[in-house]
């Protein structure tokens, strides 16, 4: 189910992208200083799921985690319950189901493409919010025959060490930021991941020498402003995520060192967590990898 989960946070990073020509400073890896820190913090941007052949973790990336006083993934995929809140955070209480939304004829369209990519109905889902459906489809995307995953390793590698995994949001709290976005825009952007799925495929695949390249902005530019189903809506979503996220961080680093470890397109663009964390007096650098 975790897989699943991961999945939930590509698929809307990545749910349509375009990719633009932008050069940027350059890394996965950046330093955090200044302002009136005593101990520089480090933040990763990482892909939620790669091709073990492209999985590649830099020993520097693996000490900053390790020395940190605090470590934070976008949420705490180290909770046991983290099912349980998914799934309750996912139901549809009020509003119109995807099938009413949808209509018979192309619930039944999409009820037959999703079988076929996933090997379930989606009726089953019919009262669950559509963010549940594109993880699902998002599961299914396969580039290579094993994949492996930065939030999981670091999830192991917390356990190993006896580390506390943290999350900048909460479950209740992330759902309810996708909530935004108006609930047929929502939903017809999953009909249309479905209806295009081997496009979802490529684009999985130039997502992934996109980030070997490690150009942020570019990430950036191709995940977020170019995406044109959920459009304005995903921009404003992306936006306060990244701004919910800041006052977070600064508490963790005022403590000591902390680590933080969030998709790499949450890090680059002007609204991207590296500029607000430049905004607030901080020095944000790259680091070599």
């Amino acid at each position: 189910m975790k897989k699943v989960i991961t999945n939930l946070l590509f698929a809307i990073s990545f749910s349509t992208i375009g990719f633009s020509q932008i050069k940027s400073e350059s890394s996965l890896l950046w330093e955090i200083s200044g302002s009136d820190l005593m101990h520089p913090s480090f933040i990763f941007g990482t892909i939620h799921a790669i091709c073990k052949d492209n999985f590649f973790f830099p020993e520097i990336v693996k000490e900053n985690f390790l020395e940190a006083n605090e470590v934070f993934l976008e949420i705490d995929l180290a909770d046991s319950s983290i099912d349980a809140k998914w799934m309750n955070a996912l139901q549809r209480t009020t509003g119109k189901t995807i099938q009413q939304q949808l209509g018979e004829d192309a619930f039944k369209k999409f009820d037959s493409v999703f079988m076929r990519i996933t090997g379930e109905s989606a009726i089953q889902y019919n009262r669950y919010k559509p963010l549940l459906l594109l993880g699902l489809l998002s599961n299914k995307i396969k580039i290579c025959e094993k994949t492996d995953s930065y939030e999981l390793w670091f999830v192991d590698l917390a356990a190993m060490h006896k580390k506390k995994i943290k999350g900048l949001e909460t479950i209740k709290e992330s759902v309810a930021v996708f909530d935004a976005i108006p609930d047929n825009v929502f939903v017809t952007a999953v009909y249309e991941f479905a209806m295009n799925f081997q496009q979802q495929v490529r684009n999985s695949q130039l997502q992934e020498s996109l980030y070997k390249e490690q150009d942020i902005d570019v990430i950036f530019h191709g995940a977020v402003e170019e995406g044109d189903v959920f459009g304005k809506d995903f921009i404003a979503v992306h936006k306060r995520r990244n701004q919910n996220w800041i006052p977070i961080m600064q508490n963790s680093m005022l403590k000591g060192s902390s680590f933080f470890a969030v998709g790499a397109a949450h890090l680059g663009g002007d609204i991207g967590v590296i500029a607000l964390l430049r905004k607030q007096g901080y020095t944000v650098k790259p680091v070599k990898l």
